[in-house]
């Protein structure tokens, strides 16, 4: 089974449905029961954990006897035509929903349906007959679920977050020329990166919780937790920079906002800041200090400046000062990621 996964050809999931369809057929098969109902339910009750796979079989057993005995009662009522049908299906989700059985709707909804056109004049022998093969399929995919090629997601876990780091960076870098040019295609592929990094941030920290479900069930060791702490102390970290990061999104300068003594300066530290995300461990270095010190002191030197100026129109942050104050947050926030860094960045060092 792990050769066939190394092979990449099938996915762990995708193997897992296999073997599930296989078992759920043969023991139906072994015992003369319809195939159909069970295989059906088998496909699709195949989860992301072991710990979904047991939550929802808890939800979706109860939902399949809710849809086997709708259909049953409108097959009893109204024989087989398009009302049944729609009768069964809108009933099952209805009920279902409002038992709070969400997860259950869709095995239930295709149950109720898939159930109609093969009733007999014996319909409530075929209710507990089609209730037995679903169940069949629901026990089985669980089972296999929570005892076959347990999911691993640490490592696309760690990989997803060097990506952000790198994504990041080169956002940050894009940033100071989007802010200059006010519109056209550069800031549009900026907003486009930004939104690719929250939705791939979103998706990483979607599968760390899927890992902490996971172990709730299997083992793992003492330094699989570490890295895995030390992942999630990254993340947290990664959210941060993406909201200054989006910050800087809608800011907007004048062409000459800056002197070209500030201009260097910026773009001196942010090429800085990029390289320092990139790096595994984040290290600072004494340079970028000493420039970041020199940008605190524009900070307070605008801020004054704009203070000077009370009678004139003004935000209570110009551009510029926003600009500024941004910076000099992502620099606290890699100061936090150097020390966090420092000694586990090994931890989950991933090949370039």
């Amino acid at each position: 089974m792990n050769a066939l996964k190394k092979l990449n050809l099938f996915g762990g999931r995708t193997l897992k449905t296999g073997v599930s369809v296989f078992v759920t057929a043969f023991i139906c098969l072994l015992f003369d029961l319809p195939v159909m109902f069970a295989v059906i339910t088998a496909i699709v009750t195949i989860e992301n954990t072991a710990a979904d796979s047991i939550k929802k079989a808890m939800v979706r057993f109860p939902a399949s006897a809710i849809g086997a005995l709708l259909a049953a009662s409108f097959y009893g009522l109204l024989g087989q035509n398009a009302l049944t049908y729609a009768l069964a299906a809108m009933l099952t989700i209805a009920v279902c929903h409002k038992l709070k059985l969400d997860d259950g709707i869709l095995v239930a909804t295709l149950t109720a349906i898939a159930m109609i056109p093969d009733f007999n004049s014996h319909y409530i022998v075929s209710f507990f007959m089609r209730l037995g093969t679903t169940s069949v399929g629901i026990i089985v995919s669980s089972l296999v679920n929570f005892f076959l090629l347990p999911p691993d997601y640490s490592k696309m876990i760690y990989q997803n977050i060097k990506n952000l780091f790198d994504e990041a960076a080169d956002i940050l870098e894009g940033s100071l020329p989007r802010c200059m040019n006010q519109g056209g295609e550069h800031a549009r592929q900026m907003q486009r990166a930004y939104r690719q990094l929250t939705f791939q941030l979103e998706k990483t920290y979607q599968l760390s919780q899927f890992q902490r479900e996971e172990w709730k069930y299997h083992r793992h060791s003492t330094k699989e937790m570490k890295a895995f702490q030390y992942a999630q102390k990254k993340l947290n970290m990664l959210q941060q920079i993406a909201y200054h990061l989006g910050n800087l999104q809608y800011v907007q300068l004048k062409e000459n906002a800056f002197t070209n003594e500030e201009k260097k300066l910026i773009n001196s530290i942010i090429s800085s800041m990029a390289e320092i995300l990139r790096t595994p461990n984040h290290e600072i270095t004494d340079d970028h200090f000493l420039q970041i010190e020199q940008l605190d002191n524009e900070f307070w030197h605008w801020k004054e400046e704009h203070i000077e100026h009370p009678t004139k129109y003004r935000h209570h942050f110009p551009p510029q000062t926003i600009i500024i104050y941004e910076i000099l947050c992502l620099h606290d926030v890699l100061e936090e990621l150097q020390d966090v860094s420092k000694d586990r960045y090994q931890l989950i060092q991933i090949p370039s």
